[in-house]
Order: structure tokens, then C-alpha cells, then sequence
């Protein structure tokens, strides 16, 4: 498990299929952590993130090459659990059970956040190139002793 006691403010990416928008990077400055939910595409995309803040990412379908990401990540931010996966389908544990607070999944390119059974899921959607009509987007997340804080950006593109 990776632990990350101080962070507060996560950005949550996926999907960027070796794209980085400078649409994206405008929004990085302040950010202590960044979660990528696979599909990376290209290893240079990672290194360009740890510019702005740690990068943690799962491997996605498309991320074969890329041998050093693993295909789950379990994460502490604060004193919360995050477990990190590319496709949501592919969870096989209950994260109330197991105390997670956050799941965090990719693939679909379709942005959602929800709560179930006081476990929050998040998928950020995409920040690569676009996929039919979907927006381009991620999610600004807010750890704090009260909880967490969730918004979706979407970026023009």
C-alpha cells in the first residue's frame, strides 16, 4: 500500500491514451497527488505529470507495453483507504467491506461520481483525445477530516 499522510487535493485522470493537454496542465498547480486510472498510453505522459505532483497509476487494456504499472493500486490519502483499477467490472471485493473509501476506475470514458453504500466511485472520464461526443475531463478531489470533496472539470477542448 502507498501511503500519502499530507495530501489533501488529488487530481483524478484517466484515459489520456498518450495525450497531455495543456488544457489539463493549467489546472495541476496546487495539487499534491495524481491518480491515473489507466489507459496512459504512453510512459512520457507519467513523466510529464510527476512535474506537478507523485503520479500513482494502474495499468489499462491498452497499457501492455508499460510492464511497471500494476493492474490495482490501494492508496492512502490522509487516513483514507483509494483502490485504483482501469476497469470497474474487474473489482472483485466488496469496498465497504474492506473499508475503502474511494474507488477509482477508468475505461469507459464517461465521467461518474456516486456514492454506494458509503464508498464513493469515481470515474474521471477522459482527458485524451475524444471518444464520440463525451466530454474531456477529470476530477478535482478535496481530502479533508470531514470527508471527501468531489468536482468534475471539463476542459475545453
Amino acid at each position: 500500500m502507498l501511503a500519502f499522510p499530507e495530501a489533501r487535493t488529488v487530481a483524478i485522470l484517466g484515459d489520456t491514451h498518450g495525450l497531455l493537454r495543456p488544457e489539463l496542465t493549467k489546472h495541476l498547480s496546487g495539487i499534491d497527488l495524481i491518480l491515473h486510472s489507466g489507459d496512459v498510453g504512453q510512459i512520457t505522459v507519467l513523466h510529464r505529470l510527476k512535474q506537478y505532483a507523485p503520479v500513482v497509476a494502474v495499468r489499462g487494456n491498452v497499457d501492455d507495453h508499460l510492464d511497471g504499472l500494476p493492474e490495482t493500486e490501494l492508496i492512502s490519502i490522509g487516513r483514507r483507504l483509494v483502490y485504483v483499477l482501469h476497469v470497474l467490472a474487474n473489482l472483485d471485493l466488496d469496498p465497504a467491506v474492506s473499508g475503502f473509501a474511494m474507488i477509482v476506475s477508468g475505461h469507459s470514458h464517461q465521467p461518474l461520481i456516486r456514492t454506494t453504500k458509503g464508498v464513493l466511485y469515481v470515474n474521471p472520464g477522459s482527458v485524451g483525445p475524444r471518444r464520440f461526443k463525451l466530454p474531456i475531463c477529470f476530477v478535482r478531489a478535496e481530502f479533508s477530516d470531514k470527508g471527501i470533496k468531489t468536482c468534475l472539470i471539463e476542459l475545453v477542448a
